[in-house]
Formats: C-alpha cells, sequence, structure tokens
C-alpha cells in the first residue's frame, strides 16, 4: 500500500511538470490520430469487401499470411507509440534539466533517434506476435503463462525508451541497461504502470456509464450524443495517461542513473520508489 500511495504522489509530481508545459499533450493527441488511421487502414479491407468473417479465415485458412499481417500491424503500432512516447521522454527531460521545451524539440530528438527507434519496434514487434501465438494455442495454463511473460517483458524493458533517448544505445543495450535499473526500482517499476493504469481506469468509468445510458436510452440523437462524449472524454483521458507516464518514465531513468532529482519531484519521493534508504 506505501508503494502505491507512493505512486500516486509521482503521479501528481508528473502532472506538476505537465503543467509547465502543457504543450506535451499535443504529442500523445498526434500519437493517437496516427494510430486510429492505422487501425482503419487495416480495417479497411473488411469494409470494402462487406465481409466480417473475411479475418476469422484468413486466420484459419491461410496462417502464415495472417502472422505476415499481424506482424506489420504490431510493427507499425510499436514505431508510432515508441516515436512519440521518445517525443514526450525528451520533452521531460529538458524540463527537469531546467529548460522550457517546445514540442518540436521532442519530434527533433526522436527523430535523431529513429533507427534506434525502429530497430526496438522490430524487438517489441515480434516479441508481441510471438506471445499472442503462444495465447493462440495455448490452454488456459499457457495463456495464464504467456501473460506472466508479457508483464515480464513490459517490467524488464520499463525504461528502455529513457535509455534511447537520453543515450542512444541500441536497443539490445538499452534493454540490459533497463533490466540492470530495474533491480533498484523493482517494485516501484511494475506498481507504477500498476497504479497509472488503475487510476485512469477509475477515472474512465464515468465516459463508460455515459455510454450506457446512451445506449439504453432508445433516444436515437441523445444516443449518438452521449456516445461521442463518452469517446472524447475516454480519447482526452488516454492522451493525459501518455504524457504522464512518459513524463514518470523520464523522471524515473533521471534519479536511477544519476541520482538527479529532476525539478517537479521530491528526492524522498524517488528514493522511496527505488527502495533507497
Amino acid at each position: 500500500m506505501g508503494k502505491f500511495e507512493n505512486s500516486l504522489a509521482l503521479m501528481g509530481a508528473s502532472w506538476a511538470v505537465l503543467k509547465k508545459d502543457k504543450e506535451i499533450l499535443v504529442i500523445p493527441a498526434i500519437s493517437g490520430i496516427m494510430m486510429i488511421v492505422l487501425v482503419a487502414s487495416f480495417l479497411f479491407p473488411v469494409f470494402l469487401v462487406q465481409d466480417p468473417a473475411l479475418i476469422q479465415r484468413v486466420m484459419h485458412e491461410d496462417e502464415k499470411s495472417f502472422l505476415a499481417m499481424s506482424f506489420v500491424f504490431y510493427f507499425l503500432s510499436y514505431m508510432i507509440i515508441i516515436f512519440f512516447n521518445s517525443a514526450i521522454v525528451a520533452c521531460a527531460t529538458i524540463r527537469m534539466g531546467g529548460a522550457d521545451p517546445t514540442v518540436l524539440d521532442g519530434i527533433n530528438v526522436a527523430c535523431a533517434r529513429i533507427f534506434k527507434i525502429t530497430l526496438w519496434a522490430l524487438v517489441s514487434a515480434s516479441v508481441g506476435v510471438v506471445l499472442r501465438m503462444v495465447q493462440g494455442r495455448s490452454n488456459a495454463i499457457g495463456r495464464a503463462l504467456a501473460g506472466l511473460l508479457g508483464m515480464a517483458w513490459s517490467a524488464a524493458s520499463y525504461l528502455v525508451i529513457p535509455i534511447l533517448v537520453n543515450e542512444n544505445k541500441g536497443p539490445f543495450s538499452a534493454l540490459g541497461d533497463s533490466v540492470e535499473l530495474l533491480k533498484k526500482t523493482w517494485g516501484e517499476g511494475l506498481i507504477g504502470t500498476f497504479s497509472f493504469g488503475l487510476v485512469f481506469t477509475l477515472m474512465s468509468l464515468p465516459a463508460l456509464f455515459i455510454a450506457a445510458a446512451g445506449a439504453y436510452s432508445g433516444k436515437g440523437m441523445l444516443t449518438l450524443i452521449l456516445l461521442a462524449g463518452g469517446a472524447v472524454y475516454l480519447v482526452l483521458l488516454s492522451v493525459f495517461q501518455s504524457a504522464l507516464q512518459g513524463i514518470f518514465q523520464a523522471a524515473l531513468y533521471q534519479f536511477a542513473r544519476f541520482g538527479n532529482v529532476p525539478w517537479g519531484f521530491r528526492e524522498e519521493q524517488l528514493r522511496h520508489a527505488l527502495n533507497k534508504p
């Protein structure tokens, strides 16, 4: 419970940084728009042929093509997510160093790391597809094991993006360093992700209630308005979550690697996060 409460305090500190640079929110917003475009581009053929069962048939009749398509989707998704998360971390790092970043500053840093980002996206996509294959071909125990492996992978790679951004290392070197730093941040590295997710999950409940109310209202225009309102709320919430998570990762990396107390954070918070006396 103490670690969980400290995670909430770190989330508040991340919010303090974000308030200084609200333009950072533009970055996850662009990322979200690009993800919507990507998903739409993959779903478009299904709507074009007007055959909702197309994907299921491809899965069963041409597994290799489906896996190849899945890999391409995973790779492009990770490219978008990692690129823009790198830009968020870059902006947060600049702010924590005492300067005033712009969105363009973050994008420029991400562009400078594009080769390393691409390699890391390839690695992440490969792991994602393998885990998906294991889940799809396993029984309940195997699926649970695949889920645990996915959690372990997420934990091990938790600080890879800050390392890529700040040290410009290759993906495997960055992963190795992330694991080493994870030995210091084991508890809080995991609980930090969990608490952010839990808080935002709770905050998303009003949108679900609004959408449910709209669905059961039986009134066409009211239903559309409520559903649209709920969707917009969830999108805005995800934008804030991405921004705060990136700021938190940047701060955790700075303190774990260099012992620096980033702007907006308190030393006792980060010492508690790293289990340091």
